[in-house]
């Protein structure tokens, strides 16, 4: 697409959170707890939904443990590496607060699931914008855009409000995947966002048919449960990415040239 549909689809997201902004205040439903499978294996509470979360601690790890190995990643700037550095940590994390969280579903609990999903989010769209748009403002955006989702989990807790959490985690969805596919690359294999956005896409329609799921495999799994396993396949193939990918070398020295240029005249 062109510049002009590239400013269309842009113009559409403004609308979009303009909307939400200026909607009234919207509450957390109190149904959202209420999930198709809730067994209890080997002493564990609602223990498929929880389980289910293994993966991400395991891949958390690993992103962690290969961003300190450079020779393995194809990481050329540093900003970069702080914000794949915070991915995975929310990545992790993520393992811990929705295996909380769905031990005992509630309001409480829930705020301590969202706010590590928040941070992964925030972190990718900011990885974008270094690698994208500009280094500097992105390696800036990092702490910022982490900020704001983390405030937008505390603002729903204390005063009943999910408008900017809906806000913060609808930007993202739709930011990243526009980013990833209209705005040149620095990288080889940049499609690997669009196959992980398309996971998380998947993710979000089994847990909008959680019951139904559950129905349709004879109680045998729900589609909450399957809603972990493809969100969790969304840094398994940023990882992938990760190690396959090389960098475009004009894309490069074009990035440290301004980055540079931009240090000496600050």
């Amino acid at each position: 697409m062109g510049k002009y549909s590239v400013q269309a689809l842009l113009l559409a997201l403004v609308s979009f959170l303009l909307l939400i902004l200026l909607s009234p205040c919207i509450p957390q439903p109190q149904q959202y707890h209420n999930f198709a499978d809730n067994r209890n294996f080997f002493g564990i509470s609602n223990a498929l939904n929880v389980l289910s979360n293994f993966p991400f601690m395991v891949i958390g790890l690993i992103g962690l443990v290969l961003c300190n190995r450079r020779n393995y990643f194809n990481i050329s700037l540093q900003g970069e590496l702080w914000g794949w550095r915070c991915f995975y940590a929310g990545v992790t994390s993520v393992a811990f607060g929705s295996s909380y969280y769905h031990l005992h579903p509630d309001d409480a609990r829930l705020l301590w699931d969202r706010i590590p999903m928040t941070v992964a989010f925030a972190s990718l769209m900011a990885i974008l914008i270094i690698e994208r748009i500009d280094v500097r403002k992105g390696t800036y955006a990092i702490v910022a855009l982490i900020m704001m989702g983390i405030i937008s989990n505390l603002y729903w807790r204390f005063f009943g409000d999910i408008r900017l959490y809906v806000l913060a985690q609808s930007s993202s969805c739709i930011a990243i995947p526009l980013m990833a596919t209209f705005l040149p690359p620095m990288y080889t294999h940049s499609t690997y966002w669009l196959w992980a956005s398309g996971f998380y896409l998947l993710a979000m329609l089994q847990e909008g048919a959680d019951r139904v799921i559950y129905v349709s495999t004879f109680h045998i799994v729900s589609g909450h449960t399957l809603k972990h396993l493809s969100a969790a396949m969304v840094p398994v193939i940023l990882t992938l990415m990760l190690a396959k990918r090389s960098v475009y070398l004009g894309k490069l020295l074009h990035a440290n040239s301004t980055e540079h240029e931009k240090h000496l005249s600050a």
